[in-house]
């Protein structure tokens, strides 16, 4: 960042234009949501045909994730030095996961059975077809605990990459960064130079895909309506509610939790990230926010390292909406079928659920697949009956979607604390508004406030932001030149 002269502190005490609500992300976001239920309310035919606007926006995103997480976990674990507390953050992680599912998956078994929402629908299993469900989920099986940790070893970094693979990204990465702490950060300064101006462009492109978020919720939502109808409400009225209302009473506990732990005041939270929860009920996906997520957090006050390592990670093993879900799903079928389950089928119930729930991200029909493989091991109703469930499971993408994604962050912020990374007096600022370091700024696309912000604290005396959360300041880093003519502008000082 440039040395400040007196004009800019001067232009810097002007009180800025407060900006027209029509160009709030959140404003625009929120019209384009309900602009896409009319359409696929009132025009079924269209809202379906608009689908590929929402697939189009996610595809956008998904175009960064990989390259994204690989630089954030690598930068991040070079700035902390210390490869024992990469691997402390990592069991941290998947205790604190392992915990929060559990709970979820019991907590959602004590509401299926107090609401007994499959009550008293004596469903005949003769009327079921198999063929329905075979369409949904591929005719996949669940993997079992020994695949799955062989599938997040990649058989090629770069057929990781291409296949969007985030765990096997996320492997290679803490080998990666691991790599560079052990040869020293000093003698691999020239590719973590590099490294963050990629990640600068990135962050940059983030910024455009963003400007057309309101286009993608407003697709997704249209094609939710349109091709699933809002008459499906009435149909599994009891199954919504119930899961709704464990989503409701489970927030609440998160509330708990984040205040009890870390000292976060979630509501404000969900205040300061409201554009990328609305982002995420428009489009049904928590991969469409990641990255905007991501930065939300290390602006926040929790370093790069955690929540590279968290986030991503929590992705597949802490989907605590997704396992809500599933356990009420499981009791509603069985009661559906005319069976109660007693208290030792509802224990090897949720055994096989926590294991099945944990290889289920980013296959398709993934609720359904932990279901089968749930309902072929009790043995107490076909596992063509899972089927049951495909006109209600796209309406409770809401409710996983934000509780899986909020459970994340609060699991961020838990496991930050825990490990001594994260810094409560940003938290304040960046809820407050303010931008608290440099990467923030680029990805958030506001490069303008972050300047006239430091401008502002270097004329009180105070230090300059760091680049990153838990990293080094911008000047700290050497920027990475394509040519030593470059090094230069007129009338500027070398960067060194």
């Amino acid at each position: 960042m440039k040395i400040p002269n007196p004009e800019a502190l001067k232009a810097s005490s002007v009180p800025a234009k407060r900006k027209p609500l029509y160009k709030s992300l959140f404003f625009q976001i929120l019209i384009a949501v309900v602009a896409g239920v009319l359409i696929g309310h009132f025009w079924p035919d269209l809202g379906s045909q608009l689908r590929p606007l929402g697939d189009g926006f996610i595809k956008l995103i998904k175009m960064i994730i990989a390259p994204l997480i690989f630089l954030v976990i690598v930068t991040g674990i070079s700035a902390v030095g210390d490869v024992k507390a990469v691997g402390r953050v990592g069991v941290k992680a998947l205790v604190y996961f392992t915990a929060a599912t559990l709970f979820a998956l019991v907590f959602g078994l004590v509401v299926g059975n107090i609401v007994q929402p499959g009550a008293g629908l004596n469903i005949d299993p003769s009327t079921l077809s198999q063929a329905d469900l075979d369409a949904k989920t591929g005719a996949g099986a669940p993997k079992d605990a020994a695949s799955f940790i062989l599938d997040v070893i990649p058989a090629s970094v770069i057929g990781a990459f291409a296949s969007n693979s985030l765990l096997q990204v996320l492997f290679f990465s803490v080998f990666f960064g691991a790599a560079i702490v052990v040869i020293g950060r000093q003698r691999c300064m020239p590719v973590i130079s590099l490294m963050e101006t990629v990640l600068e462009l990135i962050f940059k492109i983030m910024s455009w895909i963003m400007k057309v978020a309101p286009i993608g919720a407003f697709g997704a939502m249209a094609f939710i309506i349109g091709q699933y109808g809002l008459s499906t409400l009435s149909t599994y009225a009891l199954l919504i509610a119930a899961c709704y209302g464990a989503a409701v009473i489970f927030i609440g506990l998160l509330f708990v939790v984040a205040w009890a732990a870390a000292r976060v005041p979630l509501w404000q939270f969900l205040k300061y990230t409201r554009e990328e929860f609305l982002l995420a009920l428009g489009t049904a996906s928590t991969e469409a926010v990641m990255p905007r997520i991501m930065t939300k957090l290390t602006n926040a006050g929790c370093s790069r390292a955690t929540t590279g390592l968290v986030v991503p990670t929590g992705y597949s093993f802490n989907l605590d909406g997704a396992a809500i879900y599933l356990s009420i799903s499981l009791l509603f079928l069985a009661q559906a079928f005319g069976h109660n389950l007693d208290l030792g089928q509802q224990l090897a119930a949720l055994g096989v659920l926590l294991l099945t729930s944990k290889g289920m991200a980013g296959v398709p029909g993934s609720s359904f697949l932990a279901l089968s493989a749930t309902a072929a091991a009790l043995g107490i109703f076909p596992v063509a009956g899972v089927a049951l469930l495909l006109g209600a499971d796209r309406l409770m993408d809401s409710m996983r979607v934000v509780v899986n994604l909020l459970g994340n962050c609060v699991a961020t912020f838990v496991v930050s604390k825990w490990e001594g990374q994260f810094d409560r007096s940003v938290m304040v600022r960046a809820f407050k508004g303010e931008i608290t370091n440099h990467d923030s700024a680029i990805m958030l696309g506001k490069e303008e406030v972050f300047e006239g912000q430091e401008l502002q604290r270097l004329s009180e005396g105070q230090n300059p932001s760091p680049k990153f959360r838990g990293g080094p300041n911008p000047e700290e880093i050497p920027q990475f030149q394509m040519s030593k003519s470059a090094r230069t502008n007129a009338g500027s000082t070398p960067v060194e």
